[in-house]
This record gives C-alpha cells, sequence and structure tokens, in this order.
C-alpha cells in the first residue's frame, strides 16, 4: 500500500513512518498542502491521511479540490478538531473516515486497511487497462492484445505502478520505494533494467514507456510505425 501522509507534526510523522515502514507500506509525507498537490500530481497514492490545519491552509479545502478530479482514493482525516460539526464538514467535504487526535496507532492502522479493502472491493476482481495492455492484480499476470504478457514478478510490479498512475509520471523514487517494501535491495539501475525489459516486451504493441529525464516513467501511446507519441491510450 502506498500512502501519502500530509502532516506539520514531525514527531507523529516520524513516528508514523518507522511504524508504516515496518509493516512494508510505503510512505511519502508531506509537510504542507502544495507538497502535497505535487505528490499526487507526480505519483498518486492509495490512501491519503490528510491533517487538517496545515501551514498553507485548511486541509478541507484542499480535499474539497481534490474531489473534484479524484474522486477514488480514499482519504482519512487525522485532527484534533473534534466538534461534531467538524465531523460532519470533513465527511461532506470527501473524506472517507475521520480520527481524532490523541489516536491509538493500533486503531489508525485498522482504519486504513478497512478503507484498503473498501476501495479494493469497489470492482472486485477488475483490472487495469491502457490501450491494448490489461494489468489483472487479483490474477497476478498481465495481457497484450488478449495475449498473456510474460512478466518476472518484479516487472509485474514495476508495471502495476505505471498502469495505476497513468499517464502521470511515476518517480524512480517511488519505484524504489515499493520495491524495497518487497524487502528488495534495489538501485536507480536495477530500475532501469526492469523498465528496459518491460519496453522490449511491449514493443509494436502500440503501447510505450516513456522516460522523463531526471524523474521517472510514464505509459503512453506510440504510433505502431513508433513515431509520434501520446500520453492518453
Amino acid at each position: 500500500m502506498q500512502l501519502l501522509l500530509v502532516e506539520d507534526d514531525l514527531t507523529i510523522t516520524r513516528e508514523l513512518i518507522l511504524r508504516w515502514q515496518s509493516r512494508r507500506w510505503v510512505v511519502r509525507a508531506c509537510g504542507t498542502l502544495a507538497q502535497a498537490s505535487a505528490a499526487m500530481h507526480d505519483a498518486g497514492a492509495d490512501l491519503i491521511v490528510l491533517d487538517l490545519q496545515l501551514p498553507d491552509g485548511d486541509g478541507l479545502a484542499w480535499l474539497a479540490r481534490m474531489r473534484q478530479h479524484d474522486k477514488r482514493t480514499p482519504v482519512l482525516v487525522l485532527t484534533a478538531r473534534d466538534q461534531v460539526a467538524d465531523r460532519v464538514a470533513g465527511l461532506r467535504s470527501g473524506a472517507d473516515d475521520y480520527l481524532i487526535k490523541p489516536f491509538a496507532p493500533e486503531e489508525l492502522d485498522a482504519r486504513l486497511e478497512a478503507l484498503q479493502r473498501r476501495n479494493a472491493d469497489i470492482q472486485p476482481g477488475a483490472g487495469l487497462q491502457w490501450g491494448a495492455l490489461v494489468w489483472l492484480p487479483h490474477e497476478g499476470r498481465a495481457l497484450l492484445h488478449d495475449q498473456p504478457l510474460e512478466l518476472y514478478p518484479r516487472e509485474f510490479e514495476v508495471l502495476g505502478l505505471l498502469m495505476r498512475h497513468a499517464p502521470r509520471v511515476v518517480s524512480k523514487r517511488i519505484l524504489i520505494e515499493a520495491l524495497a517494501a518487497s524487502n528488495l535491495e534495489v538501485g536507480d539501475s536495477a530500475v532501469e533494467v526492469y523498465v528496459s525489459r518491460l519496453r522490449r516486451k511491449l514493443a509494436n504493441s502500440g503501447v510505450g514507456m516513456q522516460t522523463v529525464r531526471g524523474f521517472g516513467y510514464r505509459l503512453c501511446s506510440v504510433d505502431p510505425d513508433g513515431s509520434g507519441v501520446e500520453v492518453s491510450p
């Protein structure tokens, strides 16, 4: 699970990062709403934990704006605002759950797991599609033009990250952290190897992998003759 933690309390941030990394969850922490917006644009998240009183604004206003174009990503509000009116406002602004500080870490984890299950159950067994490419996480396989695509486990994992965030760019750091969560020692060169292998396996399929220099990769659509790149299927 990839978590985006939007929290400006450094003590809470450090403790939650250590706790969640021990569970092999990939965590990206942001101390401001501007950083959170950039993180969502860059790589998205499976789930967001959002404080409301941030240095550069109100988390509820940010959440309401996010919901205009992202209605699916689960959001748990984690805040000291404990009035009923605050909870109602949070849920009506688009939060899926609301937890008041101080909190028990065990309860927070349980709520996150429940949100993850609920989100996964929206379309049980469903996959993701980009052009002729279909990624089926519940079956552990991918199809290209309706034919099985032979992938090693790490290639399947990298492809899944790119599929989930397409057409946005996925940074090398996010790819490295996701693979490291599976107890793999990886670096830039390893990620480049996986991407290179995927490129070869997708050759002449109409699906490409575009390198964004100095940052990462994203899926794109390519003309059959290789000329011209589009970022939508």
